[in-house]
């Protein structure tokens, strides 16, 4: 179970689309790091926090065409794309020895830069799958290509990966999840509003293009189109919600894949786990009803119906590597409906994503070398130990939690494996090949090679020094399994941190961050594993059922803000990443106050330390979306929208009430006795 503090469970395409205008945060960096002109001083401090820092800015920023948002974390990732946009561009130049990382990165990169070529080369990669889906006899036929595209690392039909045993977390184990569909969760299919509606239509309208542009007559197109996409409908109505997926226990199902293959023959459970290249007797099935509900659909769905399926999941899964039609008919379904994105990003944008996706660690090892320092890096280690110094605090002075399960705790947190900047031990791509001219065969290389990487730990010990982010990342996690907080290069930049900024903006920005990822190992969900990465209880009965009344109240609190139009934030999918949220706060100004400034009243443009960091952390948040990726968020994504990602916390954290002089008649104002905390 890996956190992150941005976004989970956002397809790839989305993620690959942050970016924004990037000058007016060079301009506060090289000021006081804080963006004077961007405050709404008509706005009280104790009505709006997050208008009255960021209110200006927001009324005046557009979002550009090419975008589905802008500010603080867009701007982040825009420079890391340019930084390895710049990377890339000399790497792809030089010539280097034959199976270096510098020639495989470089050459990976031409290969996808290369549109001439993959334009003339039209259909030719991909018919030979094509031709295999069309002789397909039987459902035996199905299970087959559905395995060799699982050994190409694409997905198809069901989900699989190899990642510690939940109760073993030493061990590796084989994980078998619901997955199948093309619609972003199972609700989609569901829901009747207008703008799912609409959703439906543009993935229907995405479905039959693809069709016909693999030649198919549009009549023929649309049929098949509600082939796919009936059986997509059968395949959710088995899938367990987004809330649901949140509970380790409840998804957590060692079986004996004998014990598999009497009880869904259709699965030919043995055979397909061999066939699979994973070597094991016993996994985890995670979502039983799904598996359940295919091996019916495998022998009562028309074999067409699966033919529709598998050629449609291909094309899609290839959509990137073909020519511009191909590329077209995705944007407009991943990007303009599903996110609201009305122009797509340049091609060098989209293949430094593809690179970091495919080549990530060589490509990061690169780039670490020429952007992160070891100063860099030392600092950032010193702040997140003088978190973990104020978070054991915190513990000691809980009044909620007994002193045997604060013993427990404090193990937990001191048991931490701290992650910076980048791996100790880099990944070895030895096996993946790439040339200058074939980009759909590189990809099948290196997804290749990443099957097989994972598939070679089945029932081998964790290797606990693996990293689950790339070093360019503009993200942070904390991993369950592992008990590790995990900071990588990309994250740690301005606005996030910057090593000449002063210790209230560092705080406030990155330390927030780092308060946030250890308070997911005592979340909803973290707080169900040990210090070793166990699905194991180490509460009290009585201090589990107090942690169960707080979240209780958490979830409430957040089911009242409004994400956008009338949805609301759903409290009961967001409420790690709530948890992680007041923890991360409270934290954070807990270490602040332990430094030399954090002690101290000395102004900076007028601004008492303490307001600096609240104004940090303000504007790190700041950010503003097309209506069409915030509903996608509010339906999908674990974390609440940023806007309430600051004045959550902030409305129960009393250090704000008293550093902005927050009043009873204030919009932001809860009574003291009603104000929620948990760490």
């Amino acid at each position: 179970m890996k956190k992150s503090i941005l976004f989970d469970l956002l397809p790839l395409a989305i993620l690959l689309a942050f970016a924004a205008c990037v000058q007016s945060d060079q301009n506060v960096k090289g000021n006081s790091f804080l963006d004077a002109a961007a405050m709404d001083k008509s706005v009280r401090p104790g009505d709006d926090f997050y208008a009255y820092v960021n209110g200006t800015w927001i009324k005046k920023t557009q979002i550009p065409a090419n975008d589905i948002g802008v500010g603080g974390f867009f701007d982040l990732y825009n420079r890391t794309q340019d930084s390895l946009h710049a990377l890339l561009d000399s790497v792809s130049k030089e010539n280097y020895a034959k199976g270096t990382i510098d020639q495989k990165v470089g050459d990976f990169y031409a290969s996808g830069m290369d549109s001439l070529t993959i334009e003339k080369r039209g259909l030719e990669p991909v018919k030979l799958y094509l031709q295999r889906v069309n002789d397909i006899k039987s459902t035996g036929d199905v299970m087959h290509y559905a395995i060799d595209l699982q050994r190409e690392n694409i997905s198809m039909i069901f989900g699989v990966g190899v990642t510690s045993d939940d109760k073993n977390s030493g061990m590796n184990i084989v994980v078998l999840s619901q997955a199948g569909l093309g619609l972003p969760d199972r609700d989609y299919y569901f829901k009747k509003d207008s703008a799912n509606l609409a959703v439906i239509k543009a993935y229907q309208t995405y479905i039959s293009s693809l069709f016909r542009l693999a030649g198919d007559d549009p009549a023929i197109a649309d049929k098949k189109m509600m082939l796919v996409y009936n059986l997509e409908k059968e395949l959710a109505e088995s899938h367990k919600t987004n809330v649901e997926l949140r509970n380790p226990k409840a998804n957590y199902h060692k079986m004996a894949v004998a014990a598999l293959n009497l009880e869904m023959p259709a699965f030919a459970w043995k055979r397909t786990i061999d066939d699979l290249g994973l070597h094991t007797d016993s996994v985890n099935l995670q979502q039983p009803k799904f598996y359940q509900k295919v091996d019916v659909l495998l022998k009562t769905s028309p074999l067409d119906a699966w033919k529709a399926y598998l050629e449609f999941h291909t094309l899609d899964a290839f959509s990137e590597a073909l020519g511009k039609d191909f590329v077209k008919a995705s944007f407009d379904y991943n990007g303009r409906a599903l996110s609201g994105q009305q122009e797509q990003k340049p091609r060098w944008f989209r293949m430094v994503g593809s690179t970091d996706g495919h080549l990530g660690e060589a490509l990061g090892e690169i780039y670490v070398k020429k952007y992160f320092t070891d100063s860099a890096k030392k600092r950032m280690l010193a702040l997140v130990n003088n978190l973990q110094a104020a978070f054991v605090a915190r513990i000691n002075n809980l009044d909620w939690m007994s002193d045997s399960t604060k013993a427990k705790a404090r193990e937990k947190l001191g048991a931490f494996v701290k992650k910076i900047g980048y791996p100790d031990k880099w990944r070895d791509y030895g096996k993946v090949t790439i040339d200058r001219k074939t980009y759909f065969e590189n990809l099948i290389s290196c997804d290749k090679n990443q099957y097989d990487f994972n598939a070679a730990k089945v029932g081998k010990p964790v290797d606990r020094s693996e990293w689950g982010m790339t070093p360019p990342t503009v993200n942070a996690y904390y991993n369950a399994y592992n008990n590790e907080i995990v900071f990588p290069a990309g994250i740690l930049q301005y606005p996030s941190f910057d090593i000449n900024a002063d210790d209230a903006v560092n705080y406030g920005a990155v330390g927030m961050v780092i308060g946030h990822e250890m308070t997911h190992g005592f979340d909803d969900q973290g707080s169900q594993y040990d210090k070793n990465g166990n699905l194991k209880n180490w509460w009290s009965k009585e201090d589990s059922m107090e942690f169960a009344a707080k979240t209780k109240r958490i979830i409430d609190f957040y089911n009242h803000f409004v994400a956008v139009d009338t949805f609301h934030v759903n409290g009961a999918l967001t409420t790690g990443e709530n948890i992680a949220d007041f923890g991360g706060l409270s934290i954070a100004y807990d270490a602040f106050k332990l430094t030399k400034e954090g002690q101290d009243s000395t102004t900076i443009d007028g601004l008492t330390p303490d307001q600096r960091f609240f104004m940090a952390y303000a504007q790190e948040w700041r950010s503003k979306y097309k209506d069409e990726f915030r509903r996608q968020l509010v339906a999908v994504d674990v974390h609440s929208p940023d806007k309430d990602r600051v004045i959550g916390p902030l409305e129960n954290f009393g250090p704000f009430y008293t550093t902005f002089g927050v009043r009873q008649d204030d919009k932001m104002y809860i009574p003291e006795n009603e104000r929620i905390k948990i760490w």
